[in-house]
């Protein structure tokens, strides 16, 4: 992230551990003193999100044409193993087959979940959200850009942290700090929002991703990984709208076969 977008997070000065050394995982960043994202700040951070954290060609280097990321990562306490793969599809499917592995060591309190997540997995192929066409782009995580993490610098610019990065589809980023924008969504229930200007600034420099008019559908398949995961992590109150989102998505890829 630092490399895509110089100062948009904290410097990484060190890190190391492994269980083969048997040392402590240990990392070594820039310690930054912030104050809450403003509104100014926010759009700042949305144009260079935009412009160069999204940018494909600052992700080449890392990822060489691979999506995903090289080591695994956490969302909250759920490890995330990730790999590399060579399509969109495959590497966000990887991570709704991780959520439902770990939901389905609970037995058959959430059978019903599983059982249309692997429809989902199995349906949401890139013939049907055209994801052939996704271009690679280095990102904060499908995994929580909210703003619980950002804030605004002394400078005035701002600053993200505590990311699970990889390298995927630009707009996964922006569900969890989704607001209602587009007339059906709004993740903004779950971790609050970053405003209408965010994204109006957003997509000015990074317009939505063709086809334009399944944005809200991509974005209900990108805010299902958080419904999942909060599942995982807090239990059945999150089972209902985890459920209501992949009725969704599975109602509409019927609609285009």
């Amino acid at each position: 992230m630092y490399a895509a977008a110089p100062g948009i997070c904290p410097r990484l000065i060190a890190f190391g551990g492994d269980e083969e050394s048997k040392q402590k995982p240990y990392m070594i960043s820039e310690y930054k003193e912030f104050s809450s994202l403003s509104s100014t700040s926010g759009k700042i951070l949305a144009r260079r999100m935009a412009l160069e954290l999204h940018e494909p060609k600052n992700s080449e280097a890392g990822a060489k044409g691979k999506f995903g990321f090289q080591w695994p990562t956490y969302c909250g306490a759920t490890r995330l193993e990730n790999g590399w793969f060579d399509t969109w599809d495959e590497a966000y499917g990887s991570l709704i087959k991780t959520l439902l592995d770990n939901l389905r060591q609970e037995g058959r309190t959430y059978s019903e979940i599983c059982d249309l997540g692997d429809q989902v997995v199995a349906k949401y192929a890139k013939k049907v959200f055209l994801f052939s066409a996704v271009k690679l782009t280095s990102l904060f995580g499908p995994r929580i850009l909210q703003s619980g993490n950002a804030g605004t610098l002394s400078s005035g610019e701002p600053i993200i942290f505590d990311p699970a990065s990889y390298y995927g589809h630009n707009e996964a980023d922006l569900p969890t700090c989704h607001v209602n924008v587009d007339s059906s969504l709004s993740i903004a229930r779950i971790f609050g929002g970053f405003g209408a200007p965010f994204f109006e600034e957003y997509h000015k420099h990074r317009p939505k991703s063709q086809p334009v008019e399944e944005y809200e559908e991509r974005v209900a398949l990108y805010e299902l990984f958080h419904y999942l995961n909060h599942t995982v992590l807090f239990g059945t109150g999150y089972a209902p709208p985890s459920i209501s989102r992949m009725r969704r998505l599975l109602k509409f890829v019927e609609g285009k076969t």
